[in-house]
């Protein structure tokens, strides 16, 4: 099936919907199903972003900057997941219980408002893997139109380049809590220490990273591509500076770089099955 003929099954399938509330994070795929969504739809789609500690501040702000430049209907709402013993807890179900949260704090709303879905950016890729969120989306009877389409990842970049969405490269940005090693409870002060540590790294020039919280112990994960520019005393000097202030005892660089979802290699597999 050809890339443009994945596209018309998206606005058939959008079309079909009648009207949708669409959970939106600022990231490619969610981006692009609310852009498609109200191209398609015009007023009866609607962009709904949670808003919480484990929500990046600038992440925040350049969510709604997007719907904004694109006129996109756009509802934030609170979320409460930190009230939630079983989320603070913050083992392998922790996704499950952050996405519960978010997709009933959004069947209120649905109903409250009047649309008749809810839709999420699951893309084909995201299929197999461990992704407890999809089990909420799914009790929570959202539906998943990138995947009815058949797209892809890469092909969800490649659709959002050619309507000209500026964020189409855009790096995966999971939510703050994932950097929070399993078992460590999930606090106000640990989500701030991840993400002013990940700011202070774009301050220094590196764009794609992830800082890996393990109670004192600081674990930087930086692009490949970037691993040799790093290697030098004077930038590891920069990082130990900027991360002790946050109150790291110590901070390590791993070697095997960035890699998504690197945390839940820790995850023995019986704890993946459970929470699946």
């Amino acid at each position: 099936m050809t890339l443009s003929e994945k596209s018309q099954i998206l606005d058939d399938t959008l079309l079909k919907l009648s009207s949708v509330l669409v959970a939106y994070s600022g990231g490619t795929d969610s981006a692009f199903l609310a852009f498609s969504a109200h191209r398609v739809l015009g007023n009866r789609a609607m962009a709904m972003i949670a808003d919480s500690p484990s929500l990046p501040r600038a992440e925040l702000a350049q969510a709604l900057a997007f719907t904004k430049a694109h006129g996109i209907a756009t509802r934030i709402v609170v979320t409460d997941e930190l009230d939630q013993p079983e989320y603070v807890r913050n083992d392998a179900r922790r996704c499950f219980h952050c996405k519960d949260t978010l997709f009933r704090g959004m069947e209120q709303e649905r109903r409250r408002m009047g649309f008749a879905h809810l839709a999420f950016g699951m893309n084909v890729d995201d299929q197999g893997e461990f992704r407890p969120g999809q089990q909420a989306a799914a009790e929570h009877k959202a539906v998943a139109p990138l995947v009815t389409a058949g797209l892809s990842k890469p092909e969800i970049r490649i659709l959002a380049r050619d309507a000209g969405l500026a964020l189409w490269d855009k790096p995966a940005s999971a939510c703050l809590a994932s950097r929070i090693e399993y078992g460590r409870p999930v606090t106000p002060q640990n989500l701030f220490q991840v993400e002013q540590a990940e700011s202070a790294l774009h301050a220094l020039g590196f764009a794609r990273v992830r800082v890996r919280h393990h109670g004192e112990l600081a674990r930087i994960e930086i692009d490949r591509s970037d691993l040799s520019r790093a290697l030098s005393l004077e930038v590891l000097d920069q990082f130990t500076a900027a991360l002790k202030l946050l109150g790291f005892t110590y901070i390590s660089l791993d070697t095997e770089g960035y890699r998504s979802g690197s945390m839940n290699a820790l995850l023995p597999a019986s704890a993946i099955t459970a929470a699946n």
